[in-house]
């Protein structure tokens, strides 16, 4: 049986091809996942302890990773009380910044969109690594005010070279600064800051730019004295510190900050994973597909196996054999390509500024062990049921077998495929309910219960659709009528081929159902609750300075002027996004609606919370949680709740405060303004832009153009996420062509029947397409069912987040049906030329 297995594989490698690339584009999304996020997180381990010390000094939370510009800073007398101490080799004090960024030559921003603009004195501590936090390439440091240092990838990115004038847009009074470049430094080992941009400043000049002229400092590096270990120095050094102030060991300092990184890593892992789930979820409809028909056609084969004596084990042994072989060579060159897919992730995520250009790619024995693992599981698993009929079909029945099921096989696909869809119907209907973690969990086994659940079902809306297609078809005459009797002839073949369209067509589907819903509740929001008539934004999504605000608010014809700052805390023990308002000017620029409580009833030590914030968190007005940010907790009193979380984007409005309890430093992240009533909208307007002409960060729109910026923001999240599923569908495009492929092979001597009696290869060709376009509308069909009932499903579950109001895109759905017909046409082209160029005489005498 090992010897006729073999013998097998090797007569069918061509036909087992398109079943082994789907296994290939399954596991290269989950080995480029790995790899990806290993990549990502070697590289930020490399700066972590890259800029590590021996012993780091700050308040508790200023330094950590994720955390804001905090405004703590300790007096320069700790700095001498440190260098005093014995166990001390250096001291190397700091203040830090992380809104300045430098703008190009060109007049555009260097870096944004995620990753951080840096700023600093210089420091001249040694890292953990053994060599120096920084090193200086090219110049010197700056050693006077308005002198700067840059690192060398951003001053190549901004093309300046030593001597220039840098333009920085900084958070400071005046939020434009210029100052002459006079070196260029590399950090600590030469890996870069995967995308963030460093500017170094004198360290005088810096205190009186930026922290009111004191002589005082965000955080302190200490390097030990010959001998002394990092505890030792550590506790000598948390004598003499204030209160508040901590010191920690280096290496506590990196763990701490890698375990937070662990958990951003893991949340872009996990989604990875998920559209690598749904391609493994596509390529498994594939395979038992492929061994389906591979089996139908070989009945007389194992047969005739049984009849010399194999038994129904072998025969099924025999089968998955097969499937074994495909999925190690599939896992195998899966590996590969997702090694070339991660390095794809990378420039992708490149274009949203995060730079990876210098980082590693490691191939790790878990990256290997999962690849194998899932390849060769997903294989094995999907093409035991093929298998198991193979095993189960007695020889004399066998000898005369057409390969199609019997009707109880269809009784028995409707009530399993009934149950599962209740299920999972039930399963995203906790999901609606539940939250966390949780709640997606049960969403998203929901919907995979759904989908198979529907693939179950779907030969028996096979019949009548594809009878649907004989009335369009009859323009083509007997090649139409003979295309729908052949879709017809096996309606579970078809439906098995289309179901792999319909999964990942009913996620794009639901993607934009939920994409255009989006956009009309951001339109509504706007429409409905903004009163302003400018808006000041960054185009990088960074906060920005203050004195925006003030200049606009010296500005002829202006009645108000609102600031919008945010930042992520945890309130009540979960992660939230909370601004910060003044209330009596926010009340001028936003139509607030509440659902309990008054904006009025916002003062220090209160908040607004969102519905959604208020449900999860079980809280109504009058009750009182706790708000933990970098600088601390703040209890604070609940005094409404809002009805929607669209008017504003967080999950919790707070006081500036309560904000600066919680030393979160005063930037802005967006300005409404108002002009007086008979004030000329224009001659407003360009006063505004004359104040945000230097500064290329920031941008003032009217109502809809900040619209239009935040359904910006809305499409390049859902382009990401279709070329995420794109793999998916290629799948079940490779899943039709194999399909037809098997089918011509099958249909070898009626196609040569078909031939002798006239049919040309121009119309045999015709007939493939058109059995190949009802199969891929079909699909198509099935998957925008399906995604317009859970988009519209999580528009509801999602109505206190901001989603208010369901829109269905019908054009665009329209046209992934008639994308989906010229797939088909596509995907015949091969099996239509291979049948087309089949010898009539030979096939006629095929058995």
């Amino acid at each position: 049986m090992l010897r006729v297995t073999w013998r097998n594989l090797v007569a069918r490698k061509v036909r087992l091809l398109l079943s082994a690339t789907a296994i290939v584009l399954g596991v290269a999304f989950v080995a480029g996942s790995f790899i990806f996020t290993d990549s990502l997180g070697g590289a930020f381990d490399d700066i972590i302890e890259g800029s590590t010390a021996d012993v780091e000094i700050a308040y508790q939370g200023a330094n950590d990773f994720g955390a804001g510009q905090d405004t703590r800073t300790m007096p320069a007398s700790v700095v001498k009380d440190l260098e005093a101490l014995p166990e001390v080799g250096s001291v190397h004090p700091q203040n830090n910044l992380q809104s300045v960024y430098v703008i190009g030559k060109d007049g555009k921003v260097v870096g944004g969109n995620g990753p951080p603009g840096l700023a600093a004195n210089a420091s001249g501590a040694t890292s953990l690594t053994g060599r120096p936090i920084l090193t200086v390439a090219e110049g010197r440091l700056p050693g006077a005010p308005y002198e700067i240092a840059l690192d060398v990838d951003t001053a190549e990115k901004a093309d300046y070279q030593i001597g220039d004038t840098v333009e920085l847009a900084t958070p400071g009074k005046p939020p434009v600064l210029e100052a002459e470049l006079t070196g260029l430094v590399e950090f600590g080992n030469g890996s870069g800051l995967n995308g963030a941009t460093l500017t170094l400043f004198d360290k005088t000049f810096m205190q009186d730019q930026f922290f009111g002229g004191r002589d005082v400092y965000g955080s302190i590096s200490l390097n030990a004295a010959d001998g002394v270990s990092q505890e030792q120095l550590r506790a000598a050094a948390q004598k003499v510190l204030p209160p508040g102030v901590v010191a920690r060991t280096g290496d506590e300092f990196v763990k701490t900050n890698q375990d937070a990184l662990g958990d951003i890593l893991g949340f872009i892992q996990t989604f990875l994973l998920v559209f690598a789930g749904v391609s493994l979820v596509v390529g498994i409809f594939l395979i038992i597909n492929t061994f389906s028909i591979l089996v139908a056609q070989r009945s007389r084969e194992l047969a005739l196996l049984r009849t010399l004596g194999a038994s129904r084990r072998q025969v099924t042994v025999s089968v998955v054999l097969e499937a074994l072989a495909v999925g190690i060579v599939g896992s195998t060159v899966g590996l590969g390509v997702g090694y070339l897919l991660a390095r794809g992730l990378a420039w992708v995520f490149g274009l949203l500024g995060l730079d990876l250009g210098k980082a590693d790619f490691p191939v790790t024995w878990p990256t290997v062990f999962w690849s194998y693992v899932v390849g060769i599981l997903v294989t094995v698993v999907a093409s035991y049921l093929p298998a198991r009929r193979a095993s189960r079909i007695a020889p004399i029945q066998a000898l005369r077998d057409d390969g199609s099921l019997p009707e109880t096989a269809l009784r028995r696909r409707l009530v399993v495929g009934t149950v599962l869809a209740l299920l999972g119907v039930g399963s995203m209907v906790a999901g609606f309910s539940g939250d966390g973690s949780t709640g997606l969990s049960l969403l998203g086994l929901g919907m995979l219960l759904v989908l198979v659940g529907a693939a179950l079902l779907s030969p028996i809306a096979a019949g009548p659709v594809i009878r649907l297609f004989s009335l369009p078809y009859r323009a083509f005459g007997s090649v139409g009528q003979l295309a729908t009797q052949n879709s017809l002839r096996n309606p579970r073949r078809t439906a098995a081929t289309a179901s792999a369209l319909m999964v990942g067509l009913a996620l794009v589907a639901m993607m934009s159902v939920l994409g255009a819903s989006a956009a009309a509740s951001t339109d509504a929001a706007v429409r409905q609750n903004l009163t302003s008539q400018f808006i000041v934004s960054n185009v990088v999504q960074q906060p920005f300075s203050t004195d925006v605000a003030a200049q606009i608010r010296k500005v002829p014809g202006v009645s108000g002027v609102a600031s919008f700052r945010s930042a992520i805390v945890e309130l009540g023990g979960s992660s939230q996004q909370a601004g910060a308002v003044d209330p009596q000017e926010f009340a001028r620029a936003l139509a607030l609606p509440l659902a309990s409580g008054t904006l009025a009833a916002l003062t220090d030590g209160t908040a607004l919370v969102s519905k959604a914030t208020a449900d999860d968190l079980g809280l109504q007005v009058g009750d009182t949680t706790t708000m933990k940010m970098q600088g601390g907790e703040v209890r604070l009193e609940v005094a409404g709740v809002l009805s929607s979380a669209a008017a504003v984007p967080a999950g919790a409005l707070v006081t500036f405060d309560t904000f600066d309890k919680g030393a979160i430093a005063p930037l802005d992240s967006l300005v409404f303004v108002n002009k007086e009533p008979g004030a000329d909208t224009d001659t407003v307007r360009a006063a505004i832009e004359k104040i945000t002409a230097d500064l290329p960060t920031v941008t003032v729109k009217d109502p809809e153009g900040f619209a239009q910026e935040q359904k910006k923001q809305i499409n390049q999240f859902l382009n990401l996420i279709y070329g995420l599923l794109l793999l998916s569908v290629v799948i079940a495009i490779l899943g039709v062509v194999n399909t037809l492929g098997l089918s011509v092979i099958e249909r070898t001597r009626e196609i040569g029947l078909l031939r002798a009696i006239g049919m040309s290869r121009r119309q045999l060709r015709r007939m493939i397409r058109l059995e190949s376009i009802v199969v891929a509308v079909f699909g198509a069909l099935l998957g925008m069912a399906l995604g317009l009932a859970f988009g519209a499903g999580l528009i509801y579950a999602l109505r206190d987040q901001g989603l208010t109001d369901l829109a269905i895109p019908w054009l665009r759905l329209s046209l992934f049906v008639v994308a989906a017909g010229a797939v088909g046409v596509l995907a015949a082209y091969f099996p239509a030329r291979r049948a087309a160029r089949l010898d009539v005489l030979k096939a006629i005498a095929t058995e």
